[in-house]
């Protein structure tokens, strides 16, 4: 197997899915191009705005595309490239894109609102009560595991203490990436200049990041690293969005076409060979079983639970006409899928030791390095794309930071938030959970604490949370379908092969942790009691919402009138 044919079967089976399969989807459930959207009934210039359909597809891919589709692909390889590959491309046509486009199509017919109003409203109120706290905790999972991916990017020191220029070089530019997204977020908001204006500002603040990041590299150890990144995802969860969060997309979406075009241009051009077994074993020491470890650790590329999320808190809300939904969700999810593909492709093309013997440690560093020999071959400097391609995974996932933890300290809040209570009748306490600096230090430090332990240990814990999720936005989207009198049988089966991967999951990590607190052989105890604490609080919660809305999808009750 080559990268250019692995590359080319990827192309075909997921442009099939959108054609034929998503198309199908759309014209079953139904979709109203004369139907006034939320963006339009509720616009209010801050949460709803009518945008076109390629800046919606721009938010939606930027929030989505984090480190995950090129983490995941890049761990499971252990299994070999055909596991991953036929996971990667099923899953993302008939479960990821189906779970995005579902969640979309579900809250833009329900005024924009989220999964959480959903299942409330077809579901009940203690559903979504419960649904939040899960919520807040796989967000904390999500900050823990994408923070310690991005400190271990910027990793100025190798094992021997010897200096990583290139990480160096990637810090200094990913710093100066967030004071221009500031600077830039001013200009935008108040200079009122021209679009071509802003976007020739934005592409040479751009270059001049890259080209001091170059020749000024910094050399910061992990720990440290973990000490900032935590400092400025406290201060990006809590200033307006138009300061930080937007201009980053702004920015994001140049690192966007750059990255993806780079390393397709890459693959068709050097066609690398996969020094991949195509299969090792159905079990992997160290790793685990394929079952469930393949689809839990591939989450972002195949079926991603924070995908919803975003579909319908904050994509939904900028959707001008319902026939953008598909191109905007089950189109992003498509191309996410495309991604995790050249992610296995770039890991592929090293041979065995090669990564680590170069100092690439990290997912990130793997793809950046197998992308840049790519383009290399032809003539182009390996520091400077390596520079870039690794500039794009770090902002990519630090965009990833923000909307997570912004997410995270938003369903705390709500969790104590009733629609019965004045804020001036509010109790002490309540005032105090409620608030959102102490929403955002709480969430904060105890993914901190999952952090140290590494991404390594926490990416299971985080993909089952993530997995679960995806099953329980499928059972809300289900429940949804059903009462409106919609086909909803194509949820099922992803819904319950979820249901049971990630409970396996989750019982394997309650067992493996319970029995090295109580042997004494867990290395870190409180990384592993953390741990522990959050597997059977996610095990519990997600069951108890699961049962609830099975319920309802089994109930022979009248249908509501369709919405």
């Amino acid at each position: 197997m080559n990268g250019l044919i692995m590359m080319c079967i990827a192309i075909v089976v997921l442009g099939a899915g959108y054609l034929v399969y998503g198309r199908w989807l759309a014209k079953t459930w139904g979709i109203d191009p004369n139907a006034k959207t939320p963006a339009y009934e509720f616009e209010d210039g801050v949460d709803y705005e009518p945008a076109d359909t390629n800046v919606v597809f721009g938010h939606q891919f930027a929030s989505i595309a984090g480190a995950g589709p090129i983490n995941g692909p890049i761990q499971a390889a252990v299994f070999g490239w055909v596991p991953v590959l036929l996971w990667v491309l099923i899953g993302g046509v008939f479960f990821g894109a189906v779970q995005d486009f579902s969640s979309m199509y579900a809250s833009v017919k329900n005024k924009g609102r989220t999964i959480g109003y959903i299942i409330e409203e077809y579901i009940g109120k203690w559903g979504k009560k419960l649904f939040l706290l899960f919520c807040w905790l796989f967000c904390i999972l999500v900050v823990a595991a994408f923070a310690d991916v991005v400190a271990g990017t910027f990793n100025g020191f190798a094992a021997d203490g010897s200096q990583i220029v290139a990480n160096g070089n990637v810090a200094t530019t990913s710093m100066l990436f967030i004071v221009e997204a500031v600077a830039l977020g001013f200009l935008l908001r108040y200079g009122k200049l021209h679009k071509w204006v802003n976007t020739a500002i934005a592409i040479a603040l751009l270059v001049a990041g890259v080209a001091v990041g170059l020749h000024a590299p910094v050399f910061i150890s992990t720990g440290t690293w973990h000490l900032v990144i935590f400092a400025y995802i406290f201060v990006a969860s809590v200033v307006p969005v138009w300061a930080l969060l937007q201009p980053r997309d702004y920015l994001n979406s140049y690192l966007l076409v750059f990255m993806i075009v780079a390393a397709v241009v890459g693959v068709l051009l050097t066609n690398p060979s996969i020094n991949l077994p195509a299969f090792t074993s159905f079990y992997v020491e160290g790793t685990g079983y394929m079952f469930p470890i393949l689809f839990v650790t591939i989450a972002c590329g195949a079926v991603s639970g924070f995908h919803s999320l975003v579909s319908s808190g904050t994509a939904s809300k900028q959707i001008k006409n319902e026939k953008n939904m598909l191109p905007v969700s089950f189109g992003a999810m498509l191309m996410e899928s495309m991604l995790a593909v050249i992610a296995l492709i770039a890991v592929g093309s090293f041979a065995t030791g090669e990564a680590a013997a170069q100092g690439y440690t990290t997912p990130a560093q793997i793809f950046a390095g197998g992308v840049a020999g790519f383009l290399a071959k032809l003539g182009m400097s390996y520091n400077l794309i390596f520079t870039l391609i690794n500039l794009a995974v770090s902002a990519f996932a630090l965009t990833s930071l923000d909307s997570v933890a912004r997410i995270g300290r938003l369903s705390f809040q709500e969790l104590f938030l009733d629609a019965s209570i004045e804020d001036d009748n509010m109790e002490p306490w309540r005032k105090v959970v409620t608030n959102k600096y102490f929403a955002t230090v709480l969430t904060l430090v105890l993914s901190y604490l999952l952090a140290k332990a590494g991404y390594q240990s926490i990416w299971p814990l985080f993909g089952s949370a993530n997995q679960l999720l995806s099953a329980l936005a499928l059972i809300a989207c289900a429940v949804y379908l059903k009462r409106t009198k919609r086909k909803g049988w194509m949820l099922w089966v992803p819904m319950v092969v979820m249901l049971a991967v990630t409970l396996t999951a989750l019982t394997m990590t309650i067992v493996q942790k319970t029995a090295g607190i109580v042997a004494g052989t867990s290395a870190n105890v409180a990384g592993d009691c953390l741990q522990l604490f959050f597997a059977v609080a996610l095990f519990a919660l997600g069951v108890i919402v699961a049962v609830q809305g099975v319920k309802k999808l089994l109930a022979k009750e009248p249908a509501a009138a369709q919405q």
